[in-house]
């Protein structure tokens, strides 16, 4: 031990301490400057903002500053197609140069759905639903019916559709509803005289339906033909009719 601690004092051990603290000070010098100049130690440059644009003028933005990417795409509704939704990283974040940038653009094609059943729900249910499927309400339009504001009939691009139908992905259904009125009473409007056209007005008007049309003898001019007889027409014993009865009209081109 004491030999030891001798050799500690003498110049040889502190001349060789020297040399192994300056031979590792040497290598992490080199090793610093050497991961720096690897890694290119602050060169780079911040990521361009190209989310929003149109598929083709964010890759050119990227190719002049020498980036790369990569694409994926969803399908998003009112999103015109080949736009950039998203970006990975992004803008302004510092990154090398060659560095891949992940863009999400919204594609052309809409995916299908299976339509679900909203019929006999409510309006407010029915839309909730419509929308969770990614699709969209169109026109309501009402009919006479005890149920108010229920979907009654459902159309896509004016077809009947049903539960299960496979429809593109942000599709416009249109909905036909009660009006809850379909127990009330409607006068009956007399028609006798009226061409086709007057008596569809009138229905029209006392929330009746224009029902089986009939013509009596030779019919040479249908535009002005007149109604000679309806059925249920208005008389002592019937003045009134539930809302959205069709009533059945004879034409006739005798005056």
């Amino acid at each position: 031990m004491a030999k030891f601690i001798s050799y500690l004092q003498t110049k040889s051990f502190r001349n060789n301490l020297i040399a192994a603290i300056a031979t590792v000070a040497i290598l992490l010098f080199i090793a610093f400057f050497s991961l720096r100049y690897y890694t290119k130690h602050g060169q780079g440059l911040n990521v361009p903002a190209v989310k929003g644009m149109a598929f083709n003028q964010a890759v050119s933005k990227l190719e002049a500053l020498g980036l790369r990417y990569e694409v994926d795409s969803v399908y998003i509704m009112d999103m015109p197609p080949g736009t950039v939704i998203d970006q990975d990283p992004e803008a302004n974040t510092f990154v090398k140069d060659n560095r891949t940038i992940y863009l999400t653009i919204n594609t052309a094609q809409a995916p299908n759905v299976k339509f679900p059943d909203v019929q006999f729900k409510s309006f407010i249910e029915a839309q909730a639903i419509i929308a969770s499927f990614g699709l969209k309400v169109g026109d309501t339009v009402y009919k006479a019916d005890v149920s108010r504001d229920v979907v009654l009939e459902v159309s896509f691009g004016g077809s009947s559709i049903k539960p299960g139908d496979v429809i593109p992905k942000g599709s416009k259904i249109d909905l036909l509803l009660g009006d809850g009125r379909g127990n009330e009473d409607v006068e009956i409007p007399a028609l006798l005289g009226f061409t086709k056209d007057e008596a569809a007005f009138s229905l029209r008007g006392s929330n009746l339906k224009l029902g089986t049309i009939t013509y009596e003898g030779n019919i040479t001019d249908t535009a002005n033909a007149v109604i000679t007889a309806q059925d249920p027409a208005l008389s002592d014993t019937l003045g009134k009719v539930k809302i959205g009865t069709p009533v059945n009209i004879t034409l006739s081109n005798k005056k």
